[in-house]
């Protein structure tokens, strides 16, 4: 995976350089930052496929950093906090960012996480199902990752993306919240209801023209969620 270049933003050394080493194993390039702001001139500067990113910083933190790099950016963030609260995974989840580990973690688990976001994120090889799926004015390019709503382009991250991807390519089907999950995030599920649930609703203010009345992205009550045909 050595065409990869991740970017690690905390001010803890100690971790950030513990990253480095085991993502350096896999052959992955990594920058470092300490603080927000430091972290957002690298992504003026770099191409860079992945962002770790710590909550508590100087100068900008991790919540500040992940809503302005989601004004022009949709690669792949992975947040970091020694809290555990629902209150801060959820308000990172709805900043934009892809997924959520807390301090201290399992560095191999990390890992595995930054690889499985790396697999959504880049695509490999050429689409053997069609490049395009349209549903009534909602457009989603699997070539480009583009996708748009009335000729309109929306802004998704790769997460965003991939669950409306699920939902698209299965027009009519309904997917419960565990079913979701384990397609999109490709491992158990274990009380992911929120992490669903938030993504859901960030889709839905992006494609929907009043998301209290949604024409693409429905519930079906007490089962899950469903693109209509």
């Amino acid at each position: 995976m050595d065409e990869y270049k991740v970017l690690v933003v905390d001010d803890d050394k100690e971790i950030s350089e513990s990253i480095e080493i085991y993502l350096k194993n896999e052959g992955i390039q990594v920058l470092k930052s300490d603080n927000g702001l430091d972290a957002l001139n690298i992504l003026d500067k770099e191409e860079i496929h992945l962002i770790i990113m710590d909550i508590m910083m100087p100068k900008l933190d991790g919540i500040k950093a992940t809503f302005k790099i989601r004004e022009k950016k949709n690669i792949p963030i992975i947040m970091l906090s020694a809290k555990s609260e629902d209150t801060d995974k959820i308000l990172g989840l709805n900043v934009g960012a892809d997924d959520y580990v807390t301090k201290p973690f399992n560095p191999l688990e990390l890992v595995a996480r930054v690889k499985s976001q790396l697999r959504r994120y880049v695509r490999f090889g050429n689409y053997k199902k069609e490049d395009v799926v349209e549903v009534r004015g909602l457009i989603l390019n699997r070539n480009t990752k583009m996708v748009t709503v009335d000729s309109e382009e929306i802004s998704l991250t790769s997460i965003e993306y991939k669950i409306l991807e699920l939902l698209m390519e299965n027009k009519g089907t309904v997917f419960s919240i565990e079913q979701i999950y384990k397609n999109v995030w490709n491992e158990p599920f274990y009380n992911g209801e929120n992490t669903v649930s938030v993504h859901i609703r960030k889709i839905r203010e992006k494609i929907e023209i009043n998301p209290k009345e949604p024409k693409y992205l429905k519930v079906v009550w007490g089962i899950g969620y469903k693109i209509e045909k």
